[in-house]
């Protein structure tokens, strides 16, 4: 499986392992069966590029830890189901904002930016936590992958 479809920039102050987030995106693709070729973008922005997109795609003040720009509207293929390439889209994440849930959650920055990737993925693939069927269905799946990720890491 090849990974030259995605593409990770850090484009913030702050020192990321973006082949720790670029690995992540090739493990979300292939466990979330979308096509290996798809497209996807994950861009770490200061706190003043972020707050500029919270206000301008979510109408809220301030930054935010992510945002997902969801393209083709792509999903998870079912079981025996050809996977279909495509563009998945953009994940922006804003370290600052992530630096401090990482202390409130026992996390790493690093640790904490790849669960917030797994949460953004999620969204682009077309899951949301709009209500609480939606909420616990998606954060059911977002710990699962993510402890599969973690565990694949500690061996």
């Amino acid at each position: 499986m090849t990974d030259s479809s995605i593409s990770v920039a850090n484009e913030s102050a702050i020192a990321c392992d973006t082949d720790a987030l670029r690995d992540l995106a090739v493990f979300l693709l292939d466990r979330l069966r979308l096509h290996p070729q798809c497209e996807l973008a994950i861009t770490i922005v200061d706190e003043a590029p972020m707050t500029d997109l919270h206000v301008e795609w979510m109408h809220e003040p301030g930054p935010t830890d992510v945002i997902s720009f969801p393209m083709d509207e792509l999903r998870s293929a079912d079981e025996g189901q050809e996977r279909e390439p495509g563009v998945v889209g953009d994940i922006v994440m804003c370290p600052q904002f992530a630096a401090v849930q990482a202390v409130e959650r026992g996390r790493t920055l690093d640790q904490e930016l790849q669960f917030l990737a797994t949460h953004g993925f999620l969204h682009l693939i077309g899951y949301d936590h709009m209500t609480l069927d939606d909420e616990a269905a998606m954060f059911a799946l977002q710990d699962a992958v993510f402890a599969e990720w973690q565990a694949g890491l500690a061996r």
